[in-house]
């Protein structure tokens, strides 16, 4: 960039940082007629649908803060507007905590048809930018997108950052980018996730002293009520939007915003299966929460939410489900009891299954010892959490089969009964040591009424294997219910109740 353009574009960012009288910047979330076919498009923008495990990697008030508001589209979606280039030109855009790129499609992308239905960036038309050129893709489990790298002035409310590299997409993949209410994402992961190692907005936020503290946070509103769809505050916290003091617990991997979890339980009864810590990713980019099969499946049961009904699941407790109760009660490790069964294969400390995706993922692969090795392992972890309750045989295999009636669809989509709403339990996660309650009416999307109402389990399945996993996606239905603080100068997150 040369000198003169350079001059420019401060020029223009310090008119419109002077233009600020609070130094906040707000964007507002919208709010639209939900339907439950509207409701599933939206949600395979989740870039989490598949192979997550592919992509992993190894506060202050709102004075002198910048508040951006975002628009919420079907619960599913939140986005706002930034704009780029000078004079500026705007775009819609998800603020995604679990990715570190910005980009945005390009006037060059004329053989997508995402492309037409979204703003498209024109180089030629801004005075300020630079053609790095740089080949580079990004693969989301919902399609994938492929451009080149950039720099110019991005604009986020009153903020303007300088030289700021970004993506200009020239191929978008997919349908899911067709039918997107947002032209483009723009990350707020670190930089060890950063496609092509461009920096992040956020670091140039922060080198460049557009916030004063090295802190963003997130009120995401759920109130269906409501027009303003919630807020991203840029350098402090809105103390309007939470209620009490928030909980923080140390980022353990930097990347995406990775943090350590402990139980997570069902009414008030534990599942076990993070008694020992579980990795947990807060990720507003996601719209629902996706942890283990093993434990959306004791979701989808305790909630009456009908599931895939697993073929593989049923055979194993029929013939099998005998030998492994009496493999736990002698004393084997849960560990090596699929393994002694002659279900899985040992391979070093892990069965062949400890890259497992799902069961279901694979019902109509043929995969078929692998799949009762993955059904296995799953009726461990049940069967043992059973144990402990002190149940009989007959009840813990009874327990078990009904369960493999619950396991999710591929899709990860499970219906319920919106009628039974008040009798379904609580579910909570163990953060910081104490727990955050999700309730029934925040767990359950729900579209229609009367008669024409649908009700869709937030939760889908999802399987890291170790040693990423396993791993919960904290995403939109849990960050609508807690306010969330991305606190990058001391490397923490805080939780606390929305207001």
């Amino acid at each position: 960039m040369g000198t003169r353009f350079l001059l420019l574009a401060l020029c223009l960012c310090a008119s419109l940082i002077d233009a600020s009288s609070e130094g906040l910047l707000r964007i507002n979330v919208k709010k639209r007629t939900l339907d439950i076919n509207s409701i599933k498009a939206a949600r395979k923008g989740d870039k989490y649908s598949k192979g997550l495990e592919n992509r992993l990697l190894g506060l202050s008030d709102s004075e002198d803060a910048d508040l951006v508001p975002l628009t919420n589209y079907l619960d599913a979606q939140y986005y706002g507007e930034i704009s780029i280039g000078s004079p500026p030109q705007t775009f819609t855009v998800i603020f995604d905590t679990g990715s570190s790129n910005l980009w945005v499609p390009s006037s060059k992308c004329i053989f997508s048809i995402a492309c037409y239905f979204h703003n498209r960036f024109k180089g030629t038309k801004s005075s300020t930018y630079t053609k790095i050129g740089d080949e580079l893709q990004i693969n989301y489990g919902s399609g994938s997108i492929s451009g080149f790298s950039s720099k110019d002035t991005v604009q986020v409310g009153d903020l303007c950052v300088v030289d700021q590299d970004f993506i200009e997409v020239t191929k978008e993949g997919s349908l899911t980018f067709v039918i997107g209410k947002f032209d483009g994402i723009f990350g707020l992961g670190f930089k060890e996730i950063s496609v092509g190692g461009l920096q992040p907005v956020w670091y140039n936020m922060v080198e460049q002293g557009l916030v004063k503290e090295q802190v963003f946070s997130f009120w995401l509103n759920r109130n269906e009520a409501d027009e303003e769809g919630g807020e991203l505050v840029f350098g402090g916290v809105d103390p309007n939007h939470f209620i009490g003091e928030h909980t923080y617990v140390p980022v353990t991997k930097k990347g995406y915003w990775q943090f350590d979890m402990g139980d997570f339980l069902i009414g008030n009864q534990s599942t076990g299966f993070c008694e020992g810590g579980c990795a947990a990713i807060v990720d507003s980019g996601t719209s629902l929460l996706a942890g283990p099969t093993t434990i959306v499946t004791e979701i989808n049961y305790a909630i009456g939410a009908e599931g895939v009904l697993s073929s593989e699941c049923k055979t194993l407790v029929n013939e099998y489900g005998d030998m492994i109760w009496d493999l736990l009660v002698s004393g084997v490790t849960p560990g090596k009891v699929c393994s002694q069964a002659g279900l899985c294969f040992a391979n070093g400390a892990q069965s062949v299954s400890s890259n497992i995706e799902t069961v279901v993922g694979k019902e109509n692969e043929g995969l078929g010892d692998t799949v009762l090795c993955e059904a296995c392992e799953m009726a461990v972890i049940w069967m043992q959490n059973q144990l402990r309750q002190s149940e009989t045989k007959e009840a813990v295999l009874s327990y078990v089969n009904k369960l493999c009636e619950s396991i999710p669809s591929p899709a990860g989509e499970s219906v319920i009964d919106c009628n039974s709403l008040s009798k379904m339990p609580n579910v909570s996660f163990t953060i910081g040591g104490k727990i955050f309650t999700l309730t029934p009416e925040q767990y359950i999307l729900k579209t229609g009424e009367g008669i024409a109402a649908v009700c869709i389990s937030g939760f889908m399945a999802m399987d890291v294997p170790p040693p990423a996993g396993p791993l919960w996606i904290l995403g939109d239905v849990f960050m609508g219910v807690y306010h969330t603080v991305f606190d990058y100068g001391n490397l923490q997150l805080g939780f606390a109740k929305s207001a």
